[in-house]
């Protein structure tokens, strides 16, 4: 799912989510030529209707949304999660964000008549925002849409999230329910946004047991993360059996980006990638985040190989290097981490698996 809307209006040149990261991606497949591979369509989204964005956000704050992108003043933006910092108001939001949302439903809709087996949606993934307020770089949750809009045609839902943050917006959403497993992976809360995500959120009510968090202390690298991964995730989603799976790729789990401390390399995210197309029945693929500009396109269009079974070469494209400079597809080098840091993330991450598999039974 791609169109240039996406990526036409964003929160400002100092903010850190730039829409370049959604052009370099298109631009970036685009020349590896993934985007006229026989088994590939590129669909153009459109806006979410107001109806669709009230499957998970209210009409007020769906209103006020549209009041002040139209440049509204007078408004009380701070009561919903509007200001300077994460979510300032930009021109061109209401639009900019609907189709971002319309995207990943368009997505899940043809999923859901059959039309293929996997879709992706970069410029998804916004899995903060609340019914009614913005937060974390997020106006509108496309993932929790998408998601209960799949619900009403009768299906069952798994959503991993794999973002250095944790999926708070979309746990939330389906906290009280059994017929979403929430499942992500992410950097302790206690050191970093949004201080949440810890292995006793586990859904309340019916949904008792179906919100899963696996918090990863800072540092932690390739074999540490896929080891919690491969010790967890598939046990779960065999014993959930959904019939999509969602999952949420947020790349700022790259140990150069710079709002987070996780220490994954593109080698560790190709290999998450394909491990989630081998779990998926139905794959909806949605984006998130990331804020090293050279690493996002890198990442997502290692992930869009995975999807589309496409090979794709060591280099980048000549065109693409003199523009954006880099060299290389995959990492060439990875993060410097010492025997004792290895050491202490080890044990934090084996105590955090030993927990996660006690609280959900997991053998």
């Amino acid at each position: 799912m791609s169109s240039p809307g996406l990526w036409q209006h964003g929160h400002g040149s100092q903010h850190p989510m730039k829409p370049e990261r959604l052009r370099r991606t298109f631009e970036l497949l685009d020349q590896l030529g993934a985007l006229r591979a026989d088994n590939v369509e590129v669909v153009e989204p459109r806006m979410a209707t107001g109806d669709e964005l009230a499957l998970f956000h209210t009409p007020e704050y769906i209103e006020i949304t549209r009041q002040l992108s139209n440049g509204e003043q007078n408004l009380s933006a701070e009561k919903y999660g509007y200001g300077p910092g994460d979510n300032p108001i930009f021109q061109g939001m209401f639009d900019t964000e609907s189709l971002k949302v319309g995207s990943s439903l368009r997505a899940a809709q043809l999923l859901h008549e059959g039309a293929c087996e996997v879709a992706f949606s970069f410029g998804g993934g916004l899995h903060h925002a609340g019914p009614g307020f913005a937060s974390g770089f997020c106006v509108f949750n496309d993932c929790v849409v998408a998601i209960q809009w799949l619900l009403n045609q009768g299906l069952r839902v798994a959503y991993v999230d794999i973002d250095v943050h944790h999926g708070d917006g979309v746990q939330n959403a389906f906290y009280d329910t059994d017929r979403v497993l929430t499942l992500s992976l992410h950097q302790d809360g206690r050191t970093l946004f949004p201080g949440t995500g810890f292995v006793n959120e586990m859904g309340t009510g019916d949904g008792t047991g179906f919100s899963v968090n696996v918090p990863l202390p800072p540092q932690t690298y390739d074999g540490a993360y896929l080891r919690a991964f491969e010790e967890i995730v598939p046990s779960l989603l065999k014993r959930f059996e959904p019939d999509v799976l969602v999952t949420q790729l947020g790349v700022d789990t790259h140990y150069t980006d710079p709002l987070a401390s996780l220490a994954l390399t593109t080698t560790g995210q190709q290999t998450l990638y394909g491990l989630l197309g081998e779990m998926a029945p139905k794959w909806l693929a949605l984006g998130g985040g990331g804020y090293a500009l050279d690493v996002v396109p890198r990442s997502w269009a290692l992930a869009f190989g995975e999807m589309a079974g496409y090979g794709l070469q060591k280099s980048l494209p000549k065109a693409y290097r003199e523009k954006y400079g880099g060299k290389y597809l995959r990492d060439q080098q990875g993060p410097d981490i010492n025997d004792a840091v290895r050491f202490r993330v080890d044990e934090a991450v084996d105590s955090v698996i030993v927990e996660v598999k006690r609280a959900h039974n997991i053998n």
